[in-house]
């Protein structure tokens, strides 16, 4: 049921009477009221683990580029070489501010040498459409923002291609991981990438209101467990996925963040915040993001103190109880000497201290992908 204190300032998706309608307790996210959960955290944790789920992210932004030279305009924006990809490749990448600083984590989904979708996270669409379009202001490329009229819909777990499939015109058993394509869902354009924030197999799907509304009915009469935001946040960060704005932000690099396998800085040219990257590369961080695991079953949630030899030495950014893992996780900053695996650090609870230690990432991987 909707909880009657949220503001009716906030943006709905297309979808948001269909998810009424499934009694899902509701959220503020970011401007947009979401689903927070349905049916409950674990059980739906469980289901994209196990089955499949889906999940309403129609409130991301989405942005079609297109025009002549338009992986070189786009180069300079990324630390990433985007002329590797090839038609229906993807690249996860960063715009990077000239501090070398995270503006925002970004997927860049390469159509043709002159289309490409590019999708961006709810909090930050009009800072990063403000950023991209004033560097591509004298490229002949044009951004067309389709935010708010597609919705998007993930459909993640070991099940998402046989529950999927009925629907849609092409056969995605062929398509590969990061690989995506323009086809038709429900006889009705749409575009697909095997893409998603849980570390399971699955898909992403852009479609009109019309359609998602239909699909998401359809799917939910053929067993697709309805997901919210909660369980979307254990399942990525079992798989120690970055959450802009609490794990990276405008003053962590993507070096910092462990995030150095999207910078290409042998193969690319000149980028926004290339000359801090190269120092970073150099000199080293004197920071690290880790992946912690508290040795008992005390929570580290995001803002607490990490503690070294009685002194505060770094922050958690994202902790939870995983219910796969079965363990209390975080991801926290710390000094690069105390980053290696094995390393015990102490997490601050509520003024007492917790031992935890630090372990390799990601904290879960499947093994369907």
């Amino acid at each position: 049921m909707a909880n009657s204190n949220i503001s009716d300032t906030l943006s709905r998706t297309p979808l948001y009477d269909l998810i009424i309608e499934q009694k899902a307790r509701m959220t503020e996210f970011s401007g947009w009221e979401m689903p927070v959960q349905f049916t409950g955290l674990k059980l739906e944790h469980e289901a994209v683990r196990n089955n499949v789920g889906m999940f309403d992210i129609s409130h991301m932004g989405k942005f079609s580029l297109q025009g002549q030279d338009l992986i070189a305009s786009l180069q300079s924006l990324v630390p990433s070489d985007l002329t590797k990809l090839t038609s229906g490749q993807a690249q996860y990448t960063v715009l990077l501010n000239p501090e070398g600083g995270i503006i925002d984590d970004i997927i860049v989904y390469y159509q043709s040498e002159q289309e490409a979708m590019i999708i961006v996270n709810a909090g930050t669409k009009d800072k990063d459409k403000t950023w991209i379009l004033s560097h591509l202001a004298t490229t002949p490329i044009t951004l067309t923002d389709l935010s708010e009229e597609q919705v998007l819909l993930a459909v993640q777990g070991p099940e998402s291609l046989t529950k999927l499939q009925p629907f849609v015109d092409d056969d995605l058993s062929q398509l590969q991981f990061f690989g995506h394509l323009k086809t038709k869902v429900l006889g009705k354009p749409a575009f697909i990438a095997r893409t998603g924030y849980t570390g399971e197999d699955g898909f992403e799907v852009m479609v009109a209101p019309e359609v998602g509304q239909e699909l998401w009915r359809s799917l939910a009469v053929n067993g697709v467990t309805p997901c919210g935001l909660g369980a979307r946040d254990t399942l990525r960060l079992e798989a120690a996925m970055c959450l802009y704005g609490q794990d990276i932000d405008d003053h962590t690099s993507p070096l910092e963040a462990g995030l150095k396998w999207l910078v290409h800085l042998e193969s690319k040219g000149d980028f926004i915040g290339r000359e801090v990257l190269e120092k970073q590369a150099t000199a080293g961080v004197k920071r690290r993001l880790v992946g912690l695991q508290m040795e008992g079953r005390h929570i580290a949630r995001h803002g607490y103190p990490i503690v070294s030899e009685g002194e505060i030495v770094g922050e958690v950014t994202s902790g939870t109880l995983a219910p796969t893992v079965g363990k209390a996780i975080a991801l926290a900053y710390v000094p690069t000497e105390l980053s290696k695996i094995g390393k015990k650090v102490e997490v601050e609870i509520r003024g007492k201290l917790y031992p935890a230690k630090v372990v390799k990432k990601p904290f879960y991987k499947s093994v369907n992908r």
